[in-house]
Order: C-alpha cells, then structure tokens, then sequence
C-alpha cells in the first residue's frame, strides 16, 4: 500500500459552535489530492463521540479511470463498506448510505488514482 498522500483538513473549531457532553455539531472532513492508495484514519473514533457519517463524495481531479474504496477498521478489522467501485475519468461519486462509528472505528479511504478529492460530511455526537 501506498503511504498517506493527501492532505487531511477537518473542519474548524469555532468558539460559536457548541461543544462537550451532550451536544451534536454537523462537521466535514477533505482529503485533497489523495494519491494512488490509502488515506487512514480520515476520521478515527475518540472516546465518548458517536460519528454518523452522512455522505461520502469523491471526484477523480486526474482526468483517468481508477477505483475507489472505503473501509471502517473497527479496532480489529477491516471491514469494508465499499470494495473496487469503478469511477470514470473525471467522474464523481457519492456514498449516501449512512452508518455510525465508535471509539476503536477509523474510517480510510482509497482511490488508485494520483489525485483524487474526498469529502465526507458526518453528525458528531459528543458524550464526554
């Protein structure tokens, strides 16, 4: 597997937004030129946060075919949500099929690309 390539930006830390136990912030995460392999722990569980993940979306900024996949490590395994999914050259796609993570999960990505483009929206739910 290839190292992280891609720049990882999560969304900021306004003092507007509420945080601590008991609140829920709608956030984004970005992967920016994420080249030809995995980006790990794009979002990686904490202690006490339930993740919700809402919408996945990757857009091939190469100009070539390529495949894509996301997996959530559950602290064991790897389970993979989406395996080999064909994308066309300077196609995009989206995952809207909702799931949660926990604590031990970490969400990667992959597209076998050399520059593709991430963005994952998510609720996280803060009980510490």
């Amino acid at each position: 597997m290839a190292d992280d390539s891609g720049t990882i930006v999560a969304s900021g830390g306004s003092l507007n937004i509420p945080s601590g136990s008991g609140s829920e912030r709608l956030r984004r995460v970005t992967v920016h030129q994420q080249n030809n392999g995995w980006a790990n722990n794009v979002i990686s569980g904490t202690a006490g946060h339930l993740y919700t993940i809402l919408s996945i979306t990757y857009t091939d900024q190469q100009g070539a075919n390529g495949n894509i996949a996301i997996r959530v490590n559950n602290g064991t395994h790897d389970v993979y949500l989406l395996h080999s999914q064909s994308v066309n050259s300077l196609d995009t796609f989206v995952w809207n099929d909702k799931f949660v993570l926990e604590e031990d999960d970490d969400l990667d990505l992959y597209n076998s690309v050399t520059n593709g483009h991430w963005y994952i929206t998510y609720i996280d739910q803060d009980w510490s």
